[in-house]
């Protein structure tokens, strides 16, 4: 037998049928009989126990089962105390309670078809049992406790290994039959078990050393006693046992019909259970036709939902691929952008290199320091001052309103109504206040040589190729990474990954390259106060009005060769040039030799390829070109001559109504708020990163970028342009 085994679980007919005879065993009017029998049971279940000890049922039928133990576990034989009649025949039993004893109502006992292995000494405290059947079993021997049952009647305990019956078994004088295999018995011998019971019992009672008597002499009622057991003797009357036969014949009719009336009721309740039946089909039947109904409308509002929400899903998809593509368009407009950013700047590098071998520096610098009487006498000095004071006040008009925007963005947060009043009186006051003092800077300017010095500085810087071509590109720049960083916070914001590493390595290019720009612009200006201390060392003459003929000097020197190329420039084309603020690319033109005619045969592509960047500034210049030949076609004088050369004069500021169209409209970027605070504008660059997220006041107290936490090295302020 294995140690543990898997419950069996009972089938759904047994459970249907354990349910209905719990049901009907406690019904009002039920028998006394509990009948638990085919229902594929592993051990009694414990409403069987309660439900014998409330009724005071009498028959417990169990048999046909899978029992191994009679008793479960929390329940006692007390609570079989009633039962007279206990069937457990055809199941797994292996032994039976020690405690068995204390069913002292027990009459039958039926364990055929087990596998008992031996009976409990208890069982000699039956005093009622007179049925005990323990066929089939694995019995070896019978307990001697078996002589101490005074009323058994019947005892079978073949297919079993007994050989030996107990001598106790003689006490026994109310046996009438005893089943038992004869051919396997030792004692008593073979040829008395197989002469019978009398036979059998009169063996045991020499051997015992009673008297044999005959068990008509001890009757006893079969199932129904009234409690009160009477000691008989062998002589007792025989009007007694007549009287006895006619009390049995009047229970057993009684008995009759009780059975018949208790069949009537079981009909009664079978036919009242089919109508409760029909009653709940009836009820099934509507409750189905209910659900099915609502699972009709369920399914409906369910179809409904689903398509909403398919329409919903398909209207997102479309829009997220819409937002995709064009992100997608604008990352790909980004990296041609970059592309050219970075050619144009190969492009630079080269035509710096071909200035600086076309210059020769150090005849400049002779040219510069030396002062000839001529340029003396011909000194403008009433213009020459005029340009300086324009120069100055240029750029004092700069920083003021620099530092205007600067003390309005800080007063805004604080007093947004009252400052803007403040901030126009007081720019309105230092305008009239520059106007007073118009004519005396100009009187000053001609006196005093530390501003002619600066003047002739700012004038210095202003003119320097080199210098411009490395601050358009530090804007370019500036505007590039401007526009990634607001490329990356759109993608977070679809959570999209798409081209991360594509980007990623733009933005560090770019950043490198700001770095390298910011060095050579650096390392320009040194150059250019380097060339200004050797003025002022060569100054040491104290030669009068030495700062105003080198500005003026300044004013109308280019370099040699490009007065050599600049010589064969149409005037129309460097006046137009000049119009659309494109003077810077004048060198290149007069490298190339374009003139209007060649330009008017040019496409956008071509002017590119030249070194122009701007898409707009492209499609301007050619526009303006057609525009100046059809005007030539229908006015011939306005053609200039072949062999004038153009003057170079002093810078004219452009006329108001004259816009550039550079940089082109692409290149223009939205407003980005700062990421920490939410409110102000991103003015700062971090770098090594090179990301555009914060503003002024919140990048203070940041040691890494908030959007790559890489740590900050540099940090550089962006001054929009309105």
């Amino acid at each position: 037998m294995p140690l543990f085994f898997r419950k069996r679980k009972p089938s759904e007919e047994a459970r249907k049928r354990l349910e209905y005879q719990m049901c009907l065993a406690k019904e009002a009017g039920a028998d006394d009989i509990l009948d638990i029998s085919k229902c594929e049971l592993s051990e009694i279940p414990f409403g069987a126990f309660a439900t014998c000890k409330v009724l005071q049922k009498k028959v417990l039928i169990v048999h046909t089962n899978h029992l191994t133990s009679l008793l479960p576990k929390s329940c006692s034989l007390l609570s079989l105390a009633t039962i007279k009649v206990l069937d457990l025949h055809d199941n797994q039993l292996t032994a039976l309670p020690d405690d068995l004893g204390q069913l002292t109502a027990l009459q039958v006992l039926n364990v055929e078809r087990n596998q008992l292995m031996q009976l409990p000494r208890s069982i000699g405290n039956l005093t009622q049992l007179q049925t005990l059947n323990v066929k089939d079993n694995k019995l070896k021997e019978l307990p001697d406790t078996l002589g101490e049952l005074r009323s058994l009647r019947t005892l079978n305990i073949s297919g079993n290994e007994i050989q030996r019956l107990p001598k106790m078994l003689a006490h026994v004088r109310t046996l009438e039959m005893l089943s038992l295999d004869a051919s396997t018995m030792v004692f008593p011998p073979p040829e008395v078990c197989g002469a019978g019971t009398a036979a059998i019992l009169q063996f045991l009672c020499k051997e015992s050393g009673l008297e044999y008597y005959p068990p008509s002499q001890y009757l006893l009622p079969v199932l129904e006693q009234d409690g009160t057991n009477s000691r008989d003797s062998p002589d007792g009357p025989t009007d007694r046992v007549s009287r006895e036969e006619v009390e049995w014949q009047n229970r057993f009719s009684d008995y009759e019909k009780r059975k018949e009336q208790k069949m009537l009721e079981k009909l009664e309740f079978e036919r009242r259970l089919e109508l409760g039946q029909r009653e709940h089909a009836q009820l099934l039947q509507q409750s189905s036709s209910q659900k099915d109904e609502i699972l009709q409308t369920v399914k409906e509002e369910q179809f409904r939902l689903e398509k909403g929400l398919s329409e919903r899903q398909r209207h997102l998809d479309a829009e997220r691929q819409r937002l995709q593509e064009q992100l997608k368009q604008t990352e790909q407009s980004i990296s041609s952008r970059i592309q050219k950013l970075l050619q144009e700047n190969q492009r630079q590098k080269k035509s710096s290199e071909i200035l600086k071998s076309l210059e020769n520096e150090r005849i400049r610098m002779e040219q510069l320091m030396s002062i000839t009487q001529e340029e003396t006498e011909n000194l403008r000095r009433r213009e020459v001052a005029s340009a300086m004071k324009q120069m100055l006040t240029e750029r004092c008009k700069n920083r003021l309103m620099q530092m205007a925007y600067e003390s309005q963005r800080q007063s805004l947060a604080q007093q947004a109504c009252s400052s803007m009043a403040e901030m126009d009186e007081r720019f309105q006051q230092i305008l009239s206040w520059q106007q007073m003092d118009q004519n005396k800077a100009i009187s000053q300017i001609l006196q005093e040589s530390a501003m002619q010095k600066a003047a002739f500085e700012a004038l210095q810087v202003k003119k320097d190729l080199m210098h411009r071509q490395i601050r358009s590109q530090i804007k370019l720049i500036e505007t590039e990474l401007l526009q990634l960083t607001q490329l990356e916070l759109k993608r977070k914001s679809l959570d999209t990954e798409t081209l991360q590493e594509m980007v990623s390595e733009q933005r560090w290019a770019l950043s490198n390259l700001l770095q390298q720009l910011l060095k050579e612009k650096q390392q320009r200006e040194e150059e250019l106060r380097e060339i200004l201390t050797e003025l002022e060392a060569k100054s040491e003459t104290r030669q009068e009005n030495y700062w105003l003929i080198q500005y003026q000097r300044l004013l109308n020197q280019k370099p040699l060769s490009l007065k050599l190329q600049e010589e064969g420039v149409e005037r129309q084309l460097v006046a137009l040039l000049e119009e659309l603020s494109a003077e810077h690319y004048l060198p290149i033109f007069a490298h190339h030799r374009l003139s209007l005619a060649l330009l008017s045969q040019m496409s956008p592509g071509d002017l590119a390829k030249l070194g122009v960047s701007e898409a707009g500034l492209q499609h301007e210049i050619l526009r303006k070109v057609q525009e100046l030949l059809d005007a030539a076609r229908i006015q011939p004088e306005l053609k200039p001559p072949a062999g004038e050369v153009l003057t170079p004069t002093a810078p004219q500021e452009p006329p108001e109504s004259v816009r550039p169209s550079a940089p082109p409209a692409e290149l223009e970027v939205q407003a980005s708020e700062c990421v920490v605070c939410l409110e102000r504008e991103a003015q700062m660059i971090f770098l090594n990163c090179g990301h555009v997220c914060c503003c002024q006041q919140c990048c203070q107290p940041l040691r890494t970028c908030p959007l790559c936490r890489q740590d900050i090295v540099q940090r550089l302020r962006i001054y929009h342009s309105s």
